[in-house]
């Protein structure tokens, strides 16, 4: 069976708490190498997220790893953010530069801030306090020139010290293939994890795919235009990510990324579907 892990975003209501907490309930017992949680735009979810991995930390037996952000810090606050993580036993950060506040016109660097995700991996590589992940995308990340400019950047984020990388989401297995060799090829060598997203709401994930450069193959839209029509597009979506994950797991990967968006029953599903079976229950989890 292969290794899974889970991104969580922080909740910013009380009723969005209980979800949160719901899903960790849900996800847990399926015994995740870790789980995540997120960094809102422009960093405007910084101290829900220090909350959220804080208290999962302390009253789950859970690997948690925080997101952590270049925008809109300073490189002694950033360091102090992660000073404050393992100082409460939280190692495992996921490093990004991060996505620009909503309404500018794109990332620009805090005057005395990093400038780059490259700059922050060897912040806290320095440390040695952390296990470092980053992100990667399969179809190129939007700003960058091509695929060899974007894998050449992902291979600077590695030597910077990232142990393990999780790309974006896509819906060929095919297309993570391409880039997990055209990774190696370029002298990478640290394990790529294909992240993956169930789909729960199928307007909500065409606007994420068009933001973040994931090209939705024509048959998969006309799929969920179908089901949309018929109500079920909850069906759809589990076949079509099972089927997903088990052309991977085919293919030799070992390890799946769940984006979860906090709604863990189609990721449930599907992890069952592929074998994956509860392992215990979650404790105290208040």
């Amino acid at each position: 069976m292969p290794r899974i892990s889970f991104e969580f975003f922080p909740p910013k209501s009380l009723e969005a708490s209980f979800r949160l907490w719901d899903c960790v309930n849900t996800l847990a017992p399926l015994a995740p190498d870790f789980v995540s949680v997120t960094y809102g735009a422009g960093g405007t979810t910084r101290k829900l997220t220090h909350e959220a991995v804080s208290t999962l930390n302390k009253t789950t037996e859970l690997t948690v790893a925080a997101h952590l952000t270049c925008v809109d810090a300073t490189r002694a606050e950033t360091l102090e953010i992660a000073d404050q993580y393992a100082a409460a036993g939280i190692t495992d950060i996921v490093a990004l530069r991060g996505d620009a506040p909503k309404g500018s016109d794109g990332f620009t660097a805090h005057p005395e801030g990093f400038g780059s995700s490259v700059e922050l991996i060897g912040a806290l590589a320095e440390t040695g306090k952390f296990n470092i992940r980053v992100g990667a995308y399969p179809e190129k990340h939007p700003e960058a020139a091509d695929q060899a400019a974007d894998i050449a950047f992902l291979k600077r984020k590695i030597d910077a010290g990232a142990t393990s990388a999780i790309t974006q989401f896509f819906f060929e297995a095919d297309t993570f293939f391409r880039f997990r060799d055209a990774c190696v090829k370029a002298g990478i060598d640290a394990p790529i994890i294909p992240g993956i997203l169930p789909v729960e709401n199928w307007n909500g994930v065409q606007k994420f795919a068009k933001a973040c450069g994931t090209h939705i193959p024509p048959v998969v839209s006309q799929a969920f235009e179908n089901a949309t029509r018929d109500g079920t597009t909850d069906l759809l979506a589990t076949a079509l990510t099972t089927e997903l994950c088990d052309d991977l797991i085919t293919g030799g990967v070992d390890h799946l990324h769940f984006y979860t968006l906090n709604k863990p029953s189609l990721t449930y599903d599907v992890a069952r579907a592929l074998g994956i079976a509860p392992k215990h229950r979650l404790q105290n989890v208040a």
